[in-house]
């Protein structure tokens, strides 16, 4: 899958001068109550033996924005995510033809007009345009366009937006400009728009917000991780607004290089669109993806494998729903992070049995069955996917189940939506060098 990002706005639920942040909004309640994206995003930390009800510790998700291999809307990529449909194409940014996997979820036709000034757009790498076109996307899904953002106090407006390889385009190619030419071929702007941390400070920049604004790495797990970062300047007062999420532009040659030499890629290239197949028994391995999108632990287990019998995922789990305040017999769906390998889907589900005895009711379903596996950013697109699923009432299906592993167990809404009311959402990332995540959503109540 190509980079996507994916962006929401967290802000309060008290009366407060309205913050946000692509992937994550956090918003005012006054302001809350006027919008029609009302969510109460919950992240698992320490102790928390009961649901929050101080209203400016309350977290609330007021907008979002993305790119995708579906495009830079939030609606079509749900829409195009509940008709089933696969982002996965051969690869033709760059010659992949000597590669055993030849596929991925590549962005076609993204369109930065508007959001990035011609100059800059030319410069930067995909990773950091990706993110500033969501987090604008985001503040704007808020209601929060360019003549309302005066009223933001920008000095309690930040933004945590993570990435797990940073500006790897750029990077590789000055590289291969180093070894063809020497250092007199190196662009002044490799250092620069290589690291991950600049997307973040590229979009504050452009806002003008000077509240918390870092980057934050922790592979697959990154999007969540920022979710709760940004979260938790909001509850501990330092921030009103918070634009949180992920992105990753990872598919360029030398990381799918990397990828295919730890054997971690599914080599279907007869048939790329039905290469993700999550929790069925013919699946082997990761589809690329790149893209943008939080209780937080390490397993300290292993650097890629996680324990099969899912022992660290199911305490971040409990740990998620402690912080919520929300029992596990309030769950009633579940985006998964179930990435198509042959191991961690069912390390995975051993988890979730230790923490849901009963799957009755359950569901669950695979976001990268559809668009791959977007590395940093893959916890923000879910992210959406859940939020959207609780606002439409109605579950993306789980594609290219045709032989489905028996000891899941739980409903994986294959093949064909569900509809389906939601009382609380859990949606989880599981990141190499064993960091968990899962973060909770629940719809908003005043």
């Amino acid at each position: 899958m190509e980079a996507q990002s994916i962006q929401l706005l967290l802000v309060p639920s008290a009366p407060t001068i309205c913050k946000s942040f692509s992937p994550i909004i956090v918003k005012s309640q006054a302001r809350m109550r006027a919008t029609r994206r009302q969510l109460l995003a919950s992240h698992p930390s320490a102790i928390a033996p009961k649901r929050e009800k101080d209203a400016k510790k309350r977290i609330v998700v007021t907008g979002m924005g993305l790119v995708s291999v579906f495009g830079s809307d939030v609606g079509t990529f749900y829409d195009s995510l509940l008709a089933g449909e696969s982002g996965i194409s051969l690869i033709d940014k760059f010659d992949a033809s000597s590669f055993p996997t030849r596929f991925g979820g590549q962005i076609r036709g993204f369109n930065s007009k508007g959001y990035i000034d011609a100059k800059s757009d030319n410069r930067l790498d995909d990773c950091q345009r990706y993110c500033i076109v969501a987090g604008k996307k985001a503040l704007e899904d808020a209601g929060l366009e360019s003549h309302e953002r005066s009223k933001i106090d920008k000095d309690r407006a930040g933004v945590v937006v993570g990435s797990g390889f940073g500006g790897f385009r750029i990077f590789s190619d000055n590289v291969e400009a180093f070894l063809e030419s020497g250092c007199k071929k190196i662009t002044p702007f490799s250092a620069i728009y290589s690291i991950p941390n600049m997307g973040p400070a590229l979009l504050a920049k452009d806002l003008g917000f000077m509240g918390p604004n870092y980057s934050i790495s922790a592979a697959c797990a990154t999007s969540n991780f920022c979710f709760c970062a940004a979260a938790n300047h909001i509850r501990e007062g330092k921030a009103d607004l918070m634009i949180a999420g992920g992105v990753d532009a990872p598919i360029v040659p030398v990381q799918l290089g990397g990828f295919v030499a730890c054997n971690a890629l599914s080599q279907r290239n007869d048939d790329p669109q039905t290469a993700s197949r999550p929790w069925d028994k013919d699946r082997d391995g990761i589809v690329m993806g790149e893209g943008a999108g939080g209780a937080v632990n390490c397993d300290a287990y292993h650097v890629t494998n996680p324990r099969f019998d899912g022992l660290c995922v199911s305490s971040c789990i409990r740990s998620c729903l402690v912080d919520a305040g929300v029992s596990a017999e309030e769950v009633n769906y579940i985006n998964a992070h179930a990435t198509s390998t042959v191991v961690g889907d069912l390390a995975e589900v051993n988890a979730l049995k230790k923490v849901f005895k009963s799957k009755e009711g359950i569901k669950m379903n695979a976001t990268k069955s559809m668009i791959g596996h977007c590395m940093g950013a893959a916890g923000g697109l879910e992210a959406i996917a859940t939020i959207k699923a609780i606002k439409t009432g109605w579950l993306h299906p789980t594609i290219n189940q045709f032989n489905p592993e028996p000891a899941v167990e739980f409903d994986t809404v294959a093949n064909e939506k569900q509809q389906h009311e939601i009382n609380v959402a859990i949606s989880s990332s599981f990141g190499i060098g064993g960091h968990n995540s899962v973060i909770a959503f629940s719809a908003f109540k005043a």
